[in-house]
């Protein structure tokens, strides 16, 4: 009952007008934040947080927050309509999402995002109201072998993004767990595959990857192929822009699965929503009566991830609130935000300063529905990208991944690593290689290896201690699993074939 006293407490602190306000504000500024590549909340967040120092901290952290999770909900725009991810945790959406779009439904894409982030952001929110301390003491027992177990699983699950050649698919990751190895080893100092550039000592940047191999590939296969007009019909009428009852009935799985997985994995500190949103688009096809479907246009394969990057936000803010832990950059700089205005996170906040605790949770709520609200009524605006003619489409999407890559660092190297990479990917799309098990290969390599060096550095150069300890040897077992159930798909078809 504490806990239902504690959110009608928030409730009425969320609902004064002025923390209803700033709420908005945060929600909007997300949304635009999200849409635009290359800035991400993390770097918004800290350019707005000297203005909030002289405002009231429920205040102040309520537009934060909004900002936070409402950039996630922005983030799927570009994706689906542009094939352009401004965030790591966009890649997965548009390995469907944009498929639905070239397909003639963008506003279904759209609206499928959106109705999945609502309900998935929406569970993240009550689990993260009745589960905090519980599931705040289960991540304190993650260390560097659970941490190396979990991202092993993410990479294995990489056989289920695989279509009909996993040897080409096993290649692009390989490749991608290579990129992330390029820069300054933490652990040495000394570079490595930098081929003399210190422009590389910092590693590659993300957004010249992503940006170069989904959306500037895609520009240019759509030149060799010397299209003309844009083959996308889009129909008229709000009803025809939003997904069917049909459509909706097939992703409820893609909702729970979003919902629980992402709000779990959020709760360990550095796992992120890359990893949840991968784990759940392998989790929605391994179950999925068509796999063979997923990468062209499937609704679930749009539902799962991006509900599972939603929730990511009420799971990543637990072990902020309750135990002081900030899993990323954007909750750090939440974190250091609540400190600079006198507020302690930890086991005390919920009793010491409720009306910071159930004020912020209860706003969340508010601005899950805030969000959508926000969002249906665009989905009509956001198609019509696709009514403009390619060769006015084209530059406008060069120039803003230009500048996306150029904001994150100030660096021309970075353009020209765009460029670079929007000839692999180019080329891989030509070979038939897929782009998905590169992104993640490069997303988990750097902060894999690390977990692994770690846990060796623990056990005096031990590798049992990766088995030694439960959780890590159980999620050790569920990536073997999920390794060998190609081959057991395959002897079960040919056993049926000889049975038959």
């Amino acid at each position: 009952m504490d806990v239902i006293y504690g959110l009608a407490h928030g409730f009425s602190v969320a609902l004064l007008p002025a923390n209803l306000l700033w709420c908005f504000v945060g929600c909007f500024l997300g949304t635009i934040i999200g849409i635009i590549p290359g800035l991400g909340p993390a770097a918004t967040i800290a350019i707005l947080l000297p203005v909030t120092y002289n405002m009231d901290p429920t205040g102040g952290i309520i537009m934060l927050c909004g900002i936070y999770y409402g950039a996630k909900y922005g983030g799927s725009t570009t994706s689906i309509l542009l094939k352009m991810p401004g965030e790591a945790s966009s890649v997965i959406s548009c390995l469907d999402g944009y498929e639905m779009a070239r397909k003639g439904r963008p506003g279904q894409a759209l609206g499928i995002a959106a109705i999945s982030s609502f309900v998935a952001g929406t569970v993240g929110v009550i689990l993260l109201s009745f589960l905090a301390p519980p599931i705040a003491e289960f991540a304190l027992s993650f260390s560097s072998p659970e941490y190396f177990a979990l991202m092993l699983m993410g990479l294995a699950l990489v056989v289920l993004l695989a279509g009909d050649d996993i040897l080409k698919t096993i290649l692009s990751l390989l490749l991608g767990l290579w990129l992330a190895s390029i820069g300054t080893d933490l652990f040495t100092a000394q570079p490595r595959f930098t081929f003399g550039q210190t422009s590389l000592l910092d590693g590659i940047d993300f957004m010249s990857l992503a940006i170069g191999v989904f959306a500037i590939s895609e520009i240019l296969m759509s030149i060799s192929a010397r299209e003309k007009v844009r083959l996308v019909t889009i129909p008229k009428g709000l009803r025809n822009l939003l997904p069917s009852r049909e459509e909706l009935r097939a992703c409820r799985f893609a909702f729970f699965n979003g919902s629980i997985t992402g709000f779990i994995i959020g709760v360990l500190p550095g796992a992120g929503s890359t990893i949840s949103s991968f784990v759940s688009y392998g989790i929605e096809k391994a179950v999925s009566r068509h796999p063979e479907k997923f990468g062209t246009g499937v609704p679930e394969g749009l539902a799962a991830p991006e509900g599972a990057n939603n929730a990511d936000t009420g799971g990543a803010l637990l072990p902020v609130l309750t135990l002081g832990i900030p899993g990323g950059s954007s909750t750090a700089i939440l974190m250091s935000a609540l400190v600079l205005w006198g507020v302690r996170p930890g086991p005390l906040l919920m009793t010491e300063q409720p009306d910071i605790f159930w004020g912020l949770v209860a706003s969340m709520y508010v601005g899950n529905i805030v969000l959508l609200i926000m969002n249906l009524p665009l989905v009509g605006l956001f198609t019509q990208i696709l009514r403009i003619p390619l060769y006015v489409l084209f530059p406008i999407i060069i120039g803003v991944s230009i500048a996306g890559a150029y904001s994150t660092s100030g660096s021309m190297f970075d353009i020209g690593l765009l460029i670079a990479f929007g000839l692999l990917g180019y080329g891989m799309q030509q070979l038939r290689f897929p782009a998905g098990p590169l992104i993640l290969g490069f997303v988990l390599g750097d902060a894999m290896e690390r977990a692994l060096r770690q846990s060796l550095t623990m056990s005096n150069g031990d590798p049992l201690i990766l088995v030694d300890r439960p959780i890590s040897a159980i999620l050790l077992a569920l990536a073997a699993l999920i390794l060998v159930s190609p081959l057991l798909g395959r002897l079960r078809r040919r056993n049926t074939v000889q049975a038959s």
